[in-house]
């Protein structure tokens, strides 16, 4: 069988049908190396009636795969899981060489995304159906679940690789066809992916790649032969995904921005608690919709924790990570974002509070570098404790107890993550009943689920009703069909005498 194999990554393709094409479109974004400042290649942003033509490439292979036996689905996706553990060196660098991520933390996220790979390979038992006979007098009950259609993923650029896995594995194996739409700021990782699916013997057009910017994500929304959208992104975004998706009658989850919630109550761990404010709050930089954003100290905690992370965090090794493990945290994606993150350094000084450790400094390179920064003595007036930065900036509110640290949930607008680090099993239970915030961790940094349980953003972190990953994804894939079958007892008056005496 012949592989398709995209061409030469200095010009980004787009994946439609089996084939790779180059576009020769006008309008175009530079793809960079944020360790070095340099571009690595240029992406083609699709008009609208481009990406109507791969949509169009989707549906007509849909028929086919929706036919497939959901077993022979389930093997290619073991197929695809072996070419990514066997490249899994090679992703890891490629979203290192894109994103910026130090190369620790690019295994994590494809070993992450890996994962959700493993959970698609079950889809025999997680597709399965309900039957319940006798429902009434000869009468059986069934309940089976169908492929949506054409489902669309539009990822973000802080997890190139992990992200689109989130999506596009189960509704494969759930038997529709898919059209992923990256960040165009991070493309290469998710023409890799494409490379390895046709590898593994995916048919043609069950999986598509279609680059650009809104003018393209409106096609996809707009489309009438699109199903399903699936979005990770901002807050503003996910809102208008949602929106419009919806309108135009789609199923839509759309996971939005965040502001986490770290407490630390005075008999935590101290030195285990920083080592996890920091991995949280500076791990990938800052740029995850987990990221630790606020440490809310309650009582005598606050001067140990805000120490503790002066010292911790100040002696982070901070440095290019394109080919360089000897670094404990690596850019952000752009120059503008690192200009935009730093500034709300300014702004919380000038709202009152203090900078405990300030992260910008000449770092002697090219790259979109940032140290890690606390930011001391923040209120929730403050825009630094309000907005969503997106990078390594950790804000410290004081509280005096439990009940206050747990009203600045209730505060804030988003509420994807919290986490408590304490010894008391009160202050835990509190605090997992109550915090305004749909993913819980107790003493564990980053309460991100694994692949088996949803991912569930609560408030303006996500809009609509059915949470990536898990069986709700599973849900979100698939439609559901009930049959009820009577079956009445057959008059075989016209048969052989003999034969019906031999039957009874």
């Amino acid at each position: 069988m012949a592989i398709s194999t995209a061409p030469s990554k200095k010009s980004i393709p787009v994946f439609s049908g089996g084939n790779w094409t180059e576009l020769k479109s006008n309008r175009s974004g530079d793809v960079f190396n944020p360790s070095t400042g340099q571009v690595i290649a240029r992406v083609s942003f699709a008009t609208a009636e481009e990406t109507g033509q791969v949509v169009e490439a989707a549906a007509a292979a849909l028929p086919v795969w929706a036919a497939t036996p959901v077993v022979d689905r389930a093997r290619l996706m073991f197929r695809f899981r072996a070419l990514l553990e066997k490249n899994f060196e090679e992703l890891a660098a490629l979203v290192t060489r894109e994103h910026g991520k130090t190369l620790a933390e690019a295994r994590a996220e494809v070993n992450r995304g890996i994962e959700v790979v493993e959970f698609a390979c079950g889809i025999p038992g997680l597709i399965a159906g309900d039957v319940l006979p006798n429902i009434a007098a000869d009468v059986d009950a069934e309940a089976v679940r169908h492929p949506v259609g054409v489902c669309v993923g539009i990822t973000p650029y802080n997890f190139p690789f992990m992200v689109p896995l989130w999506m596009f594995p189960i509704a494969l194996t759930c038997g529709n066809t898919f059209v992923l739409k990256p960040s165009e700021k991070v493309p290469l990782s998710s023409v890799r992916l494409g490379e390895l699916l046709a590898e593994a013997g995916l048919p043609a057009g069950v999986f598509n790649i279609v680059h650009g910017d809104r003018e393209c994500v409106d096609a996809l929304l707009d489309h009438p032969k699109v199903a399903a959208i699936s979005f990770v992104g901002s807050t503003t975004i996910a809102k208008y995904i949602y929106e419009r998706g919806t309108a135009a009658g789609k199923r839509v989850q759309s996971a939005g921005g965040a502001k986490n919630h770290l407490v630390i109550m005075p008999d935590a761990d101290l030195d285990q608690t920083v080592k996890q404010l920091a991995a949280s709050a500076y791990g990938c930089a800052g740029q995850r919709c987990m990221a630790g954003s606020v440490a809310v100290t309650v009582g005598k905690a606050a001067d140990p924790v805000v120490e503790g992370l002066v010292e911790y965090a100040g002696k982070f090794r901070v440095g290019p990570t394109d080919g360089n493990e000897e670094v404990d945290m690596g850019p952000v994606i752009r120059a503008e974002h690192r200009d935009k993150v730093a500034s709300y350094l300014d702004i919380a000084q000038s709202d009152g509070a203090s900078i405990a450790l300030d992260g910008r400094r000449d770092f002697k390179s090219a790259g979109f570098l940032l140290g890690p920064s606390v930011v001391d003595r923040v209120t929730p007036s403050m825009r630094v404790w309000k907005e969503e930065i997106f990078g390594p900036v950790l804000s410290v509110v004081r509280a005096a107890d439990l009940d206050e640290a747990l009203a600045t949930g209730d505060l804030c607008e988003y509420g994807n993550g919290a986490v408590i680090f304490t010894r008391s099993g009160y202050a835990a239970r509190q605090f997992k009943q109550h915090f305004n915030a749909g993913m819980i961790g107790i003493n564990v940094g980053v309460p991100a689920p694994m692949a088996w349980f949803p991912f569930t953003g609560w408030n303006r972190s996500f809009f609509g009703d059915l949470h990536i990953q898990g069986t709700e994804s599973i849900q979100f894939y698939t439609r559901q069909k009930v049959t009820l079958t009577r079956w009445p007892k057959a008059d075989d008056s016209h048969l052989d005498p003999v034969w019906r005496q031999n039957r009874t």
